[in-house]
């Protein structure tokens, strides 16, 4: 275990391991890489946008947008100090002025064509 790991509230134990995920897959599937800075939210919404156009059903791709908004919540929370908070199975991001932030809900209206985990991202980096 990593002194980050140790560090981290159980929260973030599921959205830390689907972000790590989308990291992954994205540079072994994609050969897109993503480095947990604001900058690469441009590629994953970019990504998001590609994947709407293709038109596929929900299902085929809800995991898929869980794991890019989880990316978008670590990068939240490494600019930050931010923490994962959970209940009920969902998952939001908790800035130090006590704000909620809803990462993967964000990328799901990516999907829809009404969001943006950039502009999410901005959003949460300035009021932090």
């Amino acid at each position: 275990m990593t002194a980050q790991q140790e560090i981290r509230p159980h929260a973030a134990a599921k959205p830390v391991r689907w972000a790590a995920d989308a990291v992954a897959t994205m540079r072994e599937g994609a050969r897109v890489r993503l480095d947990y800075s604001a900058q690469s939210l441009w590629r994953v919404d970019r990504m998001i946008e590609d994947i709407r156009r293709e038109d596929p059903p929900y299902a085929a791709v809800g995991n898929v947008l869980r794991g890019f908004g989880a990316y978008a919540g670590e990068v939240i929370v490494r600019q930050t100090g931010a923490e994962w908070w959970s209940t009920g199975g969902d998952h939001w991001v908790r800035t130090p002025d006590g704000k909620l932030w809803d990462p993967i809900e964000e990328a799901r209206r990516c999907f829809a064509g009404q969001g943006s985990l950039r502009l999410l991202c901005r959003d949460a980096t300035a009021s932090a």
